[in-house]
């Protein structure tokens, strides 16, 4: 079943092809619609193999193909490190795979078979992104519930479960597809559907019409009136390589921001630790005189080099969040002593940035003495739907996420990443809003839908008005949390250990 040995088999090469299909549904191109029918190729791939060895391995190659192109931007940072990280990461795929050659293997699957497969096939890929999902992993990127973030009816299910529930969705409508055109089943009159083939036509349907009734269970507390409302202005300055200069740049856009209850600047906008450049951080007070300010301090301080999100009223510092999940290979490069080889031959990590210690809400008081709760995360961190839940749990009224993505202007990611403000928004029920040093900046309400939007071609500041939720309003996944996950590990274990007919392994082994 090895990787290598594929490269003299032309399906695995289809499998390949196949795993990039749905990676379309993903901005920039944004085919949302591709997600729920892309899959079908490659479990038709999967299906068609002689054996479930051949099966699992073909599975491995579909789920690099899907990580190879859907980060195919980290090459100028990791070079030819994405292709470990794609056969690394991709492997787990291979149980998708043997799973799709046992439920949908010709000539096809009856009834029984036909109902488990639109269950366990999406719980396999849930527990796959979930896994991939940790950070000593990589991270969440390319989840492919994310592809549906310009829909707040789909989005839905992501105030319910999590993006994780829109993945399962989307995979069981695909799984569903794939049992249609099929389903196996005793020789019946012309005309007539097989039962089986009437379970994947009827199991689409339910994926499809799952978004409408989460909109409809969640509308109530969505509809809820604001308890209140806050301007932000975002500032973008562009690309300036003089760190003065930028500086400089930020200040002007910043003076031109009227109205604004508070002022956020993009990831490593400042870049001189301001404890101790007294004369910069008497610049930055004075611009808060009008609105407090928020700004993203990428230094060397005594603990290491840190990224630190600074807010800065007119008494000075009065809130700092320090980067707890750290961008692999960008800000550090796991396992250092055996891959650290990358940084001579890439835009890998020169040395490990030194994280922060979990998420947490800053204080903003307003000069008209209304007092903001926030939550600040940074960057990479937007990828993660647990952080920006524990904000919202500790009292935060919206989310801000500073980024940079100064590195992949030209490049899908960062619409991307943008977008990923959509996904947090549902979940939480919080309005969201991303400033980017170079772009995009966006800004989302409540339920996930965009209010504002600066494209990496823009350059200035991007005004919002945010309706905040009362701060006790939470969603379901608010309380509930990883739970689709979880679900989705048991009916994995579950599919696994029927297959190994582990009650057959204990008579053999009595036997002995």
């Amino acid at each position: 079943m090895g990787f290598w040995r594929g490269f003299t088999r032309p399906a695995r090469y289809a499998a390949l092809v196949a795993g990039a299909v749905p990676v379309l549904a993903f901005p920039a191109p944004n085919l949302e619609f591709v997600a729920w029918v892309g899959l079908v190729p490659g479990l038709l791939v999967l299906r068609h193999a002689p054996t479930g060895r051949e099966a699992a391995a073909r599975g491995w190659w579909l789920g690099a193909g899907y990580l190879i192109f859907a980060l195919y931007w980290l090459i100028p940072n990791v070079g030819p490190g994405l292709l470990l990280i794609a056969i690394v990461m991709g492997a787990p795929w291979a149980v998708f795979g043997y799973a799709a050659w046992r439920l949908l293997a010709p000539p096809g699957p009856a009834i029984g078979r036909a109902l488990a497969a639109v269950v366990v096939l999406p719980a396999i890929w849930v527990t796959i992104e979930w896994i991939r999902s940790w950070q000593a992993l990589g991270g969440p990127w390319a989840v492919l519930g994310a592809t549906q973030w310009r829909h707040p009816v789909v989005l839905a299910l992501a105030a319910v479960g999590g993006i994780w529930l829109i993945s399962f969705v989307v995979v069981a409508a695909n799984a569903a597809i794939a049992v249609a055109l099929t389903a196996a089943g005793p020789a019946r009159p012309a005309g007539a559907v097989s039962p089986a083939r009437l379970a994947g036509a009827v199991g689409a349907g339910l994926a499809v019409a799952a978004g409408p009734v989460a909109f409809a269970l969640t509308a109530a507390q969505a509809a809820a009136p604001a308890a209140g409302h806050v301007r932000l202005a975002l500032v973008q300055p562009g690309i300036v390589s003089d760190l003065n200069r930028r500086i400089a740049e930020e200040i002007r856009l910043t003076r031109r921001a009227r109205g604004a209850d508070l002022i956020v600047w993009g990831e490593s906008s400042v870049t001189y630790d301001l404890r101790y450049d007294p004369a910069l951080l008497r610049r930055l007070r004075a611009l808060s005189a009008r609105a407090q300010l928020l700004v993203n301090q990428d230094s060397i301080g005594p603990r290491g080099h840190t990224k630190d999100a600074i807010l800065i009223g007119p008494g000075g510092i009065e809130g700092r969040y320090v980067k707890t999940r750290l961008v692999p290979f960008g800000e550090y490069i796991p396992f250092r002593p055996v891959l650290g080889w990358l940084a001579d031959i890439s835009r890998a990590a020169p040395v490990n940035m030194v994280p922060g210690t979990g998420a947490h809400v800053l204080h903003a008081v307003l000069p008209d003495g209304r007092r903001l709760t926030f939550g600040i995360l940074i960057c990479f961190e937007s990828t993660f739907p647990d952080m920006s839940r524990a904000d919202t749990r500790q009292g935060a009224q919206f989310i801000i996420y500073q980024t940079s993505d100064t590195t992949f202007q030209q490049s899908w990611a960062p619409e991307q990443h943008a977008s990923l403000g959509a996904l947090r928004a549902a979940e939480t029920g919080r309005p969201v809003v991303q400033a980017a040093l170079t772009g995009d900046s966006a800004a989302f309400d409540n339920r996930g839908r965009v209010l504002a939007w600066m494209s990496t071609s823009d350059r200035g500041v991007l005004a919002v008005r945010l309706a905040l939720p009362p701060r006790s309003a939470l969603t379901p996944f608010d309380r509930f949390g990883d739970y689709v996950p979880w679900i989705s590990v048991a009916v994995t274990a579950i599919a696994l250990l029927s297959w190994a007919n582990l009650a057959g392994v204990f008579r053999r082994f009595r036997r002995a």
